[in-house]
């Protein structure tokens, strides 16, 4: 499913302006779930932002808090059980969580769209790819049936779907998966916004459409100098696509880093687990590495470093005291543009 709302009737800058606010920008933010065995806090003070042209990647498994906070983003968790007791999303400088209904919805969709990872689920099956990608032009910009039905064929084409023109009327299930992710892509890119999130987009996709899928995002952030937030559990999907990386768990950022330096000297031991788990050609042969235990019950974090019962670093510190992101610093104490661990012993990780 793709959040698409009305157009805004308040032009935006786009890229190349000389504002250097970021595109949007994520302060402190929490956010918790109410259910019948307690609260649980699925978000808890994240910080990030991404600017025009830029890509961040969202990193953690699953129940890390990556989507949640996407959610949080796009407005689709105002109603209970959900809730966002504390924090700010700052879109080109302006709160979006002190806006009226309907000023968020000019944002949402208009300026900021998002892929979901379950295209089929996402898609009406009993509706026409062509009809649902018109459908934003008839609602939002009140073209008649034969003009949305010429710009679904753009989009279409713009995606690089073959036969765009003879394949209009068909159905989701007539589509390949691949197929279908593009057809989300061009749901989200419809509008033009100036940012996209991409929950999950290359999920139960083979190894070579999850290339070409990345690959058309990336085309596409270039041509139109978007923003992306790109959310995902695979480091191997996003080596040649992010420029800086989020990692996330248990509703926290425990370290962040350009694409390449996080690769190259990860600062957090869960970060350095997920490096070791992503399978190599020389290691043919030998048992995959997987981070032992499980990821927290969000209704009962551990104290202190919420991975400490996993970590093969934690000390009684650990175990009490909750670390703070830090600036990562070279041995000489030179600090690292970018960087930052949430780890009372990142200096083993990164210089040992």
């Amino acid at each position: 499913m793709t959040i698409i709302e009305e157009t805004s009737s308040v032009p935006t800058p786009r890229s190349g302006d000389s504002d250097t606010t970021p595109l949007l920008e994520v302060r402190d933010l929490h956010v918790e779930f109410h259910t019948r065995d307690g609260v649980a806090k699925a978000v808890n003070g994240v910080n990030y932002s991404v600017s025009s042209g830029e890509t961040l990647a969202v990193l953690g498994e699953s129940g890390s808090g990556k989507s949640v906070t996407a959610q949080a983003i796009m407005g689709i968790l105002d109603m209970p059980p959900g809730s966002i007791p504390q924090g700010q999303i700052l879109y080109r400088g302006q709160d979006m969580l002190t806006m009226s209904y309907e000023e968020r919805r000019k944002i949402r969709g208009r300026k900021i769209a998002m892929i979901f990872q379950d295209a089929l689920s996402s898609l009406n099956p009993v509706l026409s790819v062509g009809y649902q990608l018109g459908e934003m032009y008839r609602v939002h910009e009140g073209l008649s049936r034969k003009a949305a039905k010429a710009k679904a064929i753009e989009l279409m084409e713009r995606v690089n779907i073959p036969a765009a023109k003879a394949r209009v009327n068909d159905y989701p299930h007539q589509f390949s998966g691949g197929m279908r992710q593009r057809i989300m892509i061009a749901m989200a890119l419809a509008l033009e916004p100036d940012l996209i999130i991409a929950d999950e987009p290359t999920t139960a996709l083979d190894v070579t459409v999850q290339a070409q899928v990345m690959d058309l995002l990336a085309d596409l952030q270039r041509e139109f100098n978007m923003g992306l937030i790109l959310i995902t559990h695979d480091l191997g999907v996003v080596a040649d696509v992010a420029d800086k990386i989020a990692v996330m768990y248990a509703g926290r950022i425990v370290e962040t880093a350009p694409v390449h330096e996080l690769y190259k000297r990860p600062a957090h031991p869960y970060t350095r687990g997920l490096l070791d788990s992503i399978p190599r050609l020389d290691q043919k042969g030998q048992e995959l590495y997987a981070i032992k235990g499980l990821p927290p019950n969000l209704l009962k974090i551990p104290a202190g470093c919420a991975f400490n019962p996993r970590c093969p670093k934690a000390q009684d510190i650990c175990r009490t005291d909750v670390p703070l992101l830090d600036p990562v610093t070279e041995q000489d104490g030179t600090e690292l543009p970018g960087r930052g661990s949430a780890c009372h012993f990142w200096k083993e990780t990164i210089h040992g």
